[in-house]
This record gives C-alpha cells, sequence and structure tokens, in this order.
C-alpha cells in the first residue's frame, strides 16, 4: 500500500480530519492533502510524530512486509551502536510475534538474539568505561573489578569463575543430538583444550576427524593443542612443524599456525604467517582477522605506529571490498585507529 493511502487509512481508523491532524504534527491541512493524494510525502523528520499519533510504528506507515521488516531490524543493528528504548521494544514484541512461525521462526530467534546482544555489548561498553574510571579513583580497591572483568572478558583467578564447565556440557550434548555437525565438535573441542581437558578433547577429536566434511589441517591443529593442553610443547611444534611442510600455501593452515604461534608469543613468526593467510585469502571480501590479530600484537609491543598502519589496512578492506560507510564495525575501526593514534 502507498503511503498516501496509509496515512488516509489510518486516519480514518483514528477518528480525525485533515485539519484535526495537521495540527496534532503542526503542519498545514493542504500537506495532510497532498500527502493522501500521492501529490507530496511526509518530511522524515514528521514520520516518528505521525507514527505516535496513529499509535504504530515506522515500520507500519509503510506496510513493510515481514521479511522487509526482518531486514530492517537486522540492518539497523549493524548501523547503530545503541538502539533508542522504545525501538528496542518495538523490535522485540515483534520478533516475540514471529517465533511460533514456521516461516520466520529460525530467522525471528537469531535476530532476537542479535537484539538482546546488540544492548548487552552497548551497555558494556558503558560498564567498561564507568568501571575504569571508578579502579583509576581507587585503585586500591576491588569493588568494580569484577564488572570490568565480565564487561570486557579479563582473565580470571579463580578457577570456580574461569572455567568453561557450562559451555563444554551445553557443546556435548550438542555433539551427542548432532553426531554428524562438524562445528558443534570444534566448539566442544575449543573450550576443553582451554581447560586443559586433554583425554576427553582427544576422544571427542578421533569423533572429530571420522566425518566425511572434517578438514585434516583442523584435525592435525586440533592434536597440537591436545599435546599443549598436557604441556608437551615438544611434541606441539614438531605436528605443526610436519604440517607446515607439507601444507605451506594452505590458507587454514597458514591461519591455524598464525594463531598457535601468537599464543606461544612467537610474534616474528606468527604476524609473518598473518600476513601470508591474508595474501592467500581466495574469498573476496577478505576478513580481517589476520589484519586485527597484527594490530594486536604491534600494540601488546608497544609498536603503536604499525598499529595504526594496520588499522588504515582494515578500514580501507572495510570500505573498499565490503562496501560499509557508516556500520558499526567500520567505526569502531575508526575508534581503535584513533586511540592507537593517541598512544603513537
Amino acid at each position: 500500500m502507498e503511503l498516501g493511502k496509509k496515512i488516509k487509512q489510518l486516519r480514518f481508523k483514528a477518528g480525525l480530519t485533515q485539519e484535526q491532524l495537521a495540527e496534532k504534527l503542526g503542519i498545514a491541512p493542504q500537506s495532510v492533502s497532498k500527502w493522501e493524494n500521492a501529490v507530496a510525502m511526509p518530511d522524515i523528520a514528521t514520520l516518528p510524530l505521525l507514527a505516535e499519533v496513529f499509535g504504530v510504528s515506522i515500520d507500519d506507515l509503510f506496510d513493510l512486509t515481514t521479511e522487509q521488516r526482518l531486514n530492517r531490524i537486522e540492518n539497523r543493528m549493524d548501523i547503530e551502536n545503541e538502539l533508542p528504548q522504545d525501538v528496542f521494544r518495538e523490535y522485540e514484541d515483534f520478533l516475540k510475534v514471529q517465533l511460533p512461525s514456521e516461516t520466520y521462526q529460525k530467522r525471528a530467534t537469531e535476530l532476537i538474539a542479535y537484539l538482546y546482544w546488540h544492548r548487552m555489548n552497548a551497555d558494556a561498553q558503558k560498564v567498561s568505561r564507568y568501571a575504569r574510571e571508578a579502579i583509576r579513583r581507587a585503585p586500591e580497591e576491588k569493588g568494580c573489578q569484577w564488572m570490568l572483568q565480565r564487561a570486557e572478558g579479563h582473565a580470571a583467578w579463580d578457577w570456580n569463575i574461569a572455567n568453561h564447565s557450562k559451555a563444554i556440557e551445553f557443546y556435548r550434548e550438542l555433539v551427542e543430538a548432532n553426531p554428524n555437525v562438524r562445528l558443534a565438535y570444534a566448539y566442544l573441542l575449543d573450550n576443553l583444550l582451554a581447560d586443559h581437558r586433554a583425554d576427553e578433547a582427544e576422544a571427542y577429536l578421533k569423533r572429530y576427524a571420522a566425518l566425511p566434511d572434517a578438514n585434516p589441517i583442523h584435525a592435525e591443529v586440533y592434536r597440537a593443542h591436545i599435546a599443549l593442553a598436557r604441556f608437551d610443547a615438544v611434541t606441539a611444534d614438531r605436528i605443526m612443524e610436519e604440517l607446515g611442510k607439507s601444507n605451506p600455501d594452505d590458507s587454514v593452515y597458514l591461519f591455524e599456525a598464525a594463531q598457535y604461534y601468537a599464543g606461544k608469543c612467537d610474534y616474528d613468526k606468527a604476524i609473518a604467517l598473518y600476513e601470508r593467510s591474508f595474501e592467500l585469502e581466495p574469498r573476496r571480501p577478505r576478513f580481517m582477522d589476520e589484519l586485527h590479530a597484527i594490530a594486536d600484537i604491534n600494540e601488546i609491543r608497544g609498536d603503536y605506529r604499525k598499529a595504526v598502519e594496520t588499522y588504515d589496512r582494515i578500514i580501507d578492506l572495510l570500505e573498499n571490498e565490503w562496501g560499509l560507510t557508516e556500520e558499526t564495525e567500520l567505526q569502531q575501526a575508526k575508534r581503535e585507529k584513533a586511540r592507537l593514534l593517541a598512544k603513537a
């Protein structure tokens, strides 16, 4: 339905004349007449008030399809760092209505998770800002330390806080319910290895490696990390070296090896492998994992100029390969560059 016809329909439903609607909007009655006859369109700044007068959302004014509304929700979260509370509630209500739908259930479930994560991430940034300030003012106190740890994912000394047993149990159940799904094994193995539960990881690795779509390079990399979880660095290094000899230009090997050596603080080797992995990446547009890692390593080393140069590459990639202009990821990259420039 055209916007003008929709406005007319909603005006009749609200029992308003063109003059009464114009008065509520603070405009001339002729403007409403022009909208309804498709001679002119409402100014974009008028739409929120128009929606408020009719008691509908802005999306309702345009009579968008469910698919269009789902796309709009996702796109807005991609672009905006934080949603106004009324918009958040509108999206939440709309997505909850879609959850029982066979057609839209999967997409709505994913988007409502994204919606809550989006708000959680925005709130975590505020927690981080104020907790850091409180800690700077009273560094001898630990009242805000746990908040900062939760907001930013800092290391926790206490094993009962730092262990991943709940995640392990979830992914173990997922694996048993979906024994042929490779990704479920990967997440289970990642969490088992983070807790040095090497024997369990080895048992699941055997099942993972037997899957028809399992990448043998990934299986060998997991073998190396199982050796590390057993504090056997010699065996782990040997596995990775042999893997490199047989797969020197494989992008999967290069990235995983870079991760491995970065984790061991062998930064020169890690950067060389990240650069080679990025160079040989066949996908377009390319992902930024390698560049983010290189920037982090340079910052760890205190080489802020090189970190800034790497963020220039990230920004160029986002703008020219991904075609981003105002999305949150691009704005975050620019903020990181500015922060590093201040340090440099």
